[in-house]
């Protein structure tokens, strides 16, 4: 199970009601495309032009952890000419934003199984890697072949064949062993398009995240889109499956019974 980089360094959101990691779902991007009757391929194109003004606007408002689902286990099942297109799409991109992604800073880190990767996708995205390993303002981790069931399935094994008794796993040691090591758990999951599912994207990790879910398409989404979501998520109240003081002092008045006489 090759793992990304390290984090080099958490750089945290610039006011504590922000959250400190944000996975997307980048969905929309064929529905995009049909409306305007474009081959999918113009969509995901589309799609990949999203990308920046969504980092910067993230920037802008102060949150430095993004996490984009790209590419899944189970993308493999679509056409070949659309799949040969994404790859050959990604590998641009590498090529296009790495400079500016270095010099502003950003770490670029990429999760999933590479292993069904070509050969020179993956010598990109390593050296997009190293070149990137040191930077500290921002974490940019893109999700290419990844899967969530795969990932922990995958760690698991790799405890195992470590000589780790499985017996006494935990769950810091097995979130430890996973593609995001080093890094906090997402606090909002965005996902565009108005699917109301995950799609297997980071399972174990999106335990407590925020769901946000919003009907615009991916290629649509921006600024705007981006602070409503901010907007929304700052004004839930989360209590990780606790109660808050003055609700369990009003459950019990409510259960209380006066002994009779």
């Amino acid at each position: 199970m090759l793992r990304p980089p390290a984090p080099a360094a958490i750089p945290l959101p610039a006011r504590p009601d922000l959250p400190r990691h944000i996975g997307i779902i980048m969905d929309g991007n064929g529905r995009w495309a049909r409306q305007r009757h474009l081959p999918r391929v113009a969509g995901h194109r589309a799609g990949v032009r999203t990308i920046r003004p969504v980092m910067e606007a993230c920037d802008q408002a102060g949150v430095h952890i993004l996490t984009l689902y790209a590419f899944s286990t189970e993308n493999w099942s679509r056409p070949r000419t659309e799949v040969s297109a994404l790859m050959q799409l990604f590998g641009e991109t590498i090529d296009r934003e790495v400079d500016e992604l270095d010099q502003n800073g950003v770490q670029i880190r990429v999760l999933g199984d590479r292993s069904r990767l070509s050969g020179r996708l993956r010598d990109k995205v390593a050296g997009a890697e190293a070149r990137t390993a040191h930077n500290t303002d921002a974490i940019l981790n893109v999700a290419i072949n990844y899967g969530g069931r795969g990932e922990i399935v995958a760690a698991v094994r790799e405890l195992a064949a470590a000589g780790f008794d499985l017996s006494q796993l935990d769950e810091e040691t097995l979130s430890r062993a996973l593609y995001t090591s080093g890094l906090p758990d997402p606090d909002l999951i965005i996902r565009t398009a108005g699917e109301m599912r995950i799609s297997n994207f980071l399972l174990w990790q999106a335990a407590y995240a925020e769901l946000y879910v919003t009907d615009t398409l991916w290629p649509d989404f921006g600024e705007n889109a981006l602070n409503d979501a901010l907007y929304a998520y700052s004004a839930r109240e989360r209590r990780f499956g606790a109660v808050r003081e003055r609700q369990s002092a009003q459950l019990i008045d409510f259960l209380h019974v006066t002994p009779a006489g």
